[in-house]
């Protein structure tokens, strides 16, 4: 006679444990998050627009337009295009101004339950020093410094293109700043590690990568540059693996928090430049082409805890060495 067995599987105890609690707050530069997760500048305005899709409430962070010392009116057309897996931009970094931002843009965020962070750009030191001053006695979070800006002084090579200008201009803001600084580092160096480590010895609180990658693109029907600029900036998941293989070498280059982006779609993406040694990340192409991937991402980063049963997001940040 057959007897007929049943076999009750029982679950390992780690697949049953439950986080009953998951912390996904960080802290960079004494400025607590609530989550690792801001906007990528220049692509989310200061949230107005957005603010229709997305609750700024639950972003850890806003990440502000470039703010200039005066009115700038950007590139002449035209000045965007679609690339495979991401998009090309040369927009100039046109924005109206410190006075107006202040006035205008800055008291909207306030009104909201989140870091501000001040995208901070110029031609001359003494453009970015001016900003940085205006802004010492406002109540902004902190300053994201970009260095990808054409320094007119001396050729027009970025600041972020040289180690002693990366380490010049740096020292210059911290004299001046009330706020913690984040140096936005240029993707388009030979060797990442020199330029973070140079703002690190100058005294950056932080550092943000990457920026955009310099590329081209021909319209050969017309026989002629897709921009009137000529070169313009390369964003979305086509630089992705560039972007996390830079935030890891800085990472291990560095002791200072880096914010990590270049491409980020998901939270699958965001918890990839965590684990390569970003404490936090900002979404940039994202936005344009879902409103609310800031929100998704947070969701993402949240599912991803529960189930590998992470209790706490810092756990992560640098753990695969």
């Amino acid at each position: 006679m057959y007897i007929g067995i049943n076999y009750l599987i029982i679950p390992h105890r780690k697949d049953r444990r439950e986080v009953k609690e998951m912390n996904t707050k960080v802290k960079i530069a004494g400025v607590e998050w609530k989550n690792p997760v801001t906007t990528a500048s220049g692509t989310f305005g200061s949230g107005l627009e957005y603010s229709q899709f997305v609750d700024l409430n639950k972003l850890g962070a806003v990440t502000t337009k470039g703010v200039s010392n005066v009115p700038w009116i950007g590139n002449p057309t035209p000045r965007i295009a679609e690339t495979h897996s991401g998009m090309l931009n040369a927009i100039g970094l046109q924005n109206p101004g410190v006075d107006v931002f202040v006035k205008r843009d800055l008291p909207f965020l306030l009104d909201y339950d989140t870091k501000v962070i001040v995208n901070v750009c110029g031609k001359t030191t003494e453009d970015y020093c001016e900003v940085v001053e205006r802004l010492a006695d406002y109540d902004v979070d902190m300053l994201e410094i970009n260095i990808s800006c054409p320094n007119v002084k001396e050729g027009g090579i970025a600041f972020g293109q040289n180690c002693f200008a990366v380490e010049n201009i740096t020292k210059e803001l911290k004299k001046r700043a009330k706020q913690p600084i984040i140096m936005k580092l240029s993707p388009n160096v030979t060797d990442i590690t020199e330029t973070a480590k140079a703002a690190e010895a100058a005294g950056a609180d932080a550092l943000s990568l990457i920026n955009t990658l310099t590329g081209m693109k021909i319209d050969i029907h017309k026989r002629a540059f897709q921009f009137a600029n000529k070169t313009g900036g390369l964003s979305g998941p086509a630089v992705k693996p560039i972007a996390v293989r830079m935030v890891y070498q800085a990472a291990s280059a560095v002791k200072i928090p880096i914010i990590g982006m270049g491409g980020i779609m998901t939270g699958e993406d965001a918890i990839e430049f965590i684990m390569a040694g970003a404490t936090a990340v900002a979404l940039g192409t994202a936005n344009f082409t879902n409103p609310t991937a800031t929100q998704d991402v947070i969701t993402g980063i949240e599912e991803y805890m529960k189930k590998y049963h992470v209790e706490d997001i810092n756990d992560l940040i640098g753990c695969v060495k």
